[in-house]
């Protein structure tokens, strides 16, 4: 009988996969389960079997039981949810589920269109480290230890004694270290200050820096280059204009503007100058025998030029209305 029973659970698991719809199902209910199927049969032999191993067969009997009633309740449900899933697949008729092509924010394709024009011009783009030391940001640029910048009101300083870079020129310094004259390149990235967030400011903004060391380089190349990128970029007939400034790693300096016409007023666009003699030396470069200029300039700054926004915060709240104007 005990035999019996187990060739019963054999014989249903091999038959139960052809029952591919609940009629074959049913049928399988009632041939194995019904009051006249097999399992009453093979039940209505306990009288057979010793008092000795009724207690086993009887425990046997209640497994096999519940192993049926399951494997025939799991095919019932596999059939349901099959049938649920056929129908959705097999009505083409229903509209298909569309989503809205996604687009790059403004920012990002600022900087793509500025190191695209740059490239033109023959500059590499290059990369380096957010989280930077004091001599890569500071001392390495001619930056003196008693310098505003170097303040902890102005910098972001972490716990190790390292802080977030506070402009993209120390990748300027890394770069120098390892690649000698000539060379052209650009650093676009994000910089951190701790400036109170306006609609000018933010203590997180993108910069793009760029460099070139060569032999003879001059005033005259940084202005050739930053007149060429300002009409690509703004337009052919942008007007660019130089006026004296300060910086600690460049000397001549200059801020560089253009003249908005919609507003009839000149806007700052960027710094720029000759590389200071210190620097290079800082690098091992001679001053003597090359020179360079550098140029860094504020994303959100010429992004808000371009578009017309007024308010920096605009391209950090994620407001979809809003950056959909530049899909």
């Amino acid at each position: 009988m005990i035999e019996a029973l187990k060739k019963l659970e054999t014989e249903l698991r091999g038959e139960i996969g052809l029952a591919s719809d609940p009629e074959k199902l049913e049928t399988l209910k009632v041939k194995y389960l019904g009051r006249k199927g097999l399992f009453a049969s093979v039940s209505a032999r306990i009288s057979e079997v010793t008092s000795e191993e009724r207690r086993f067969a009887g425990q046997e009997m209640n497994r096999v039981k519940r192993v049926l009633e399951q494997m025939l309740s799991e095919k019932e449900k596999s059939l349901e949810s099959g049938k649920v899933f056929s129908a959705k697949k097999i009505d083409t008729t229903m509209p298909g589920t569309s989503y809205a092509p996604g687009s790059l924010h403004p920012l990002t394709q600022v900087v793509i269109d500025i190191t695209k024009i740059f490239e033109r011009l023959g500059f590499s783009i290059v990369d380096g480290p957010e989280v930077e030391t004091e001599y890569y940001n500071f001392e390495a640029l001619n930056i003196p230890l008693n310098h505003p910048a170097r303040d902890g009101f102005d910098t972001f300083y972490l716990e190790n004694g390292h802080l977030l870079r506070s402009q993209t020129s120390t990748v300027q310094i890394r770069v120098m270290e390892t690649v000698k004259p000539p060379l052209k390149i650009i650093a676009p990235g994000k910089v951190y200050r701790p400036d109170a967030t306006d609609a000018t400011h933010s203590f997180m903004f993108h910069q793009i820096e760029g460099l070139m060391v060569d032999e003879k380089t001059s005033f005259a190349d940084l202005k050739g280059v930053l007149l060429s990128f300002a009409k690509d970029f703004f337009g052919p007939k942008t007007k660019l204009r130089f006026r004296p400034h300060f910086f600690p790693f460049t000397e001549p300096s200059a801020e560089v503007d253009i003249f908005w016409e919609t507003r009839e007023a000149w806007l700052e666009i960027l710094g720029a100058g000759m590389v200071h003699p210190n620097v290079l030396r800082t690098v091992k470069i001679d001053p003597e025998k090359y020179t360079g200029f550098a140029f860094g300039m504020g994303v959100e700054r010429i992004a808000m030029l371009k578009y017309g926004v007024e308010d920096i915060r605009q391209f950090f709240e994620n407001d979809v209305r809003f950056l959909r104007q530049f899909e």
